[in-house]
């Protein structure tokens, strides 16, 4: 289930300014309804890491299901002046933008699964006008859902079976960031959110006890978890750092042993500060000798999948982990840097590639209509191709390393492969239904297995092959050839 409901009927301003320009230009110049092809893909693996976890595509396909230009919507862009002080649009244009309805087609790389750089996660074929002006929302919703499920899954890896709950609510960017980060954290791997919201929206889990503050509320600490067990005997998980936090985890156990003569369980206690490994080693020997040994010890306090290898490795008894502002934010990564470029354009019943040039290697452009083709053999996956549709596939092919051209490996027939971009829109409608978003986070989690443990290393992880098939290699090489105007140095 979607959450962009919250904001109303109408989102088709959620959009830069200049798709506008350019589909007014479009229209001016009579092309807009000239075939065209883009693809959605990044250029670097985020955190540094070996892998991204594709996210966002139910949202992204939710914002188009709702496209349209209300009257107050083109009723703001008559407002809208060119440097002269006269209307950037005319009356026209903006009948047209009321009665606009996409007829884009969309083929897409599902949600869970394992992607990678410059692989298309998208495939947008439709009149261009119409292309661009969903442009700016995939590339909002598919960015940060792509960049926060990733950071989800790099810390539930480091967790090692261990439950991960989202805290990051709070420390979000707005609302809207909160909400979608908690849906990609849980696709990502966490077991739960702290944000009751996105558990009622997406059907997510919903975890939480009491803050600092209701322990201060009442002064003495043993009094305020005797206040909170007499409240809430089936939800004590208690925060004991408020004060002392070796005597905070006496005072839950003289509270759980009083619970336990109600009929009711000690479920555990959360350190939020200090020497989280030592505490924990402290407060594991005294729940256990207490007879506590069912009961988990949470720890939060800005954790990130780094911070949980070294508390692993220092020997910590924390089971349960609680991940906010590092999570939530994307912490060392901002954005995912995903891009949209046009590809291939439809001239006289033959499709045209076009390709992006750039003094950097790695912001060249892709030709072509593409899909990607995954080759595994014993059910571990090897490479991935991507390749031009025109291409025959059936024979095996030969892969060319995107950085470096010598480097060609041949990927034999027996190979046995699948394409991973699906068809999940046509003709204005979802051709593919949402599954529930459970199921999404069962598949990352099958996904991610399916690969060398290489690629999911924090530090230098494997860099899993991802390369052009040989004929689009060519292909791209002449284009940029030509586009170069074959320049040459005496």
């Amino acid at each position: 289930m979607s959450h962009l409901h919250i904001y109303g009927e109408s989102l088709s301003l959620l959009n830069d300014l200049y798709q506008l320009t350019m589909a007014y230009g479009y229209w001016r110049e009579g092309v807009h309804e000239r075939e065209a092809v883009f693809h959605l893909n990044f250029r670097r693996n985020p955190f540094d890491g070996g892998f991204a976890l594709a996210c966002g595509l139910d949202i992204a396909l939710d914002w188009i299901e709702r496209f349209s230009f209300a009257p107050d919507d083109c009723a703001y862009l008559a407002t809208l002046e060119g440097n002269d002080g006269k209307p950037l649009f005319d009356a026209e244009f903006l009948k047209y933008l009321g009665d606009l309805k996409l007829e884009c087609s969309i083929e897409a790389i599902e949600e869970g699964e394992v992607v990678f750089p410059h692989e298309p996660l998208l495939r947008v074929q439709g009149p261009v006008l119409h292309c661009q002006l969903v442009e700016t929302a995939l590339l909002n919703i598919i960015n940060f859902q792509t960049l926060i499920a990733t950071k989800a899954a790099r810390v539930s890896l480091a967790a090692r079976g261990e439950s991960v709950l989202e805290f990051g609510a709070r420390r979000a960017q707005s609302l809207d960031g909160a909400l979608s980060a908690s849906r990609a954290a849980y696709v990502g791997g966490c077991a739960a959110t702290s944000n009751v919201l996105a558990g009622k929206l997406f059907g997510i889990p919903v975890r939480g006890t009491h803050a600092h503050s209701w322990v201060m509320l009442w002064g003495d600490e043993l009094e305020a978890f005797e206040a909170y067990a007499r409240a809430l005997p089936n939800n004590c998980t208690f925060l004991v750092d408020t004060y002392d936090t070796l005597e905070g985890v006496r005072h839950a156990i003289e509270v759980g042993l009083k619970l336990k003569e109600r009929g009711h369980q000690l479920a555990g206690i959360r350190l939020d500060s200090g020497d989280l490994a030592w505490l924990s080693q402290q407060a594991r020997a005294m729940l256990d000798a207490a007879g506590f040994e069912q009961a988990s010890i949470v720890a939060s306090n800005d954790l990130d999948e780094n911070l949980i290898t070294s508390l692993k490795e220092q020997g910590s008894r924390i089971n349960v982990w609680g991940v906010g502002t590092r999570l939530i934010t994307g912490g060392d990564q901002a954005a995912l840097g995903g891009v949209y470029k046009l590809s291939s354009i439809l001239e006289d019943g033959q499709w045209q590639p076009r390709l992006k040039l750039s003094e950097q290697t790695i912001k060249v452009s892709n030709p072509g209509r593409l899909q990607v083709r995954r080759f595994a053999r014993q059910g571990e996956n090897v490479a991935d191709v991507i390749y031009d549709l025109d291409t025959e596939m059936d024979g095996g092919c030969v892969m060319v390393s995107p950085t470096d051209p010598l480097k060609r490996t041949p990927i034999g027939q027996s190979t046995l492969g699948r394409d991973l971009l699906q068809p999940v829109w046509r003709q204005g409608r979802r051709v593919l239904p949402a599954p529930p978003l459970s199921e999404v986070r069962e598949r990352a989690q099958q996904k991610l297995t399916a690969f060398h443990g290489g690629i999911k290393r924090f530090v230098n992880p494997h860099l899993y092959p991802v390369g052009l098939e040989e004929s689009l290699h060519e292909r791209k090489a002449q284009l940029i050839t030509a586009a170069r105007g074959g320049r040459r140095i005496d």
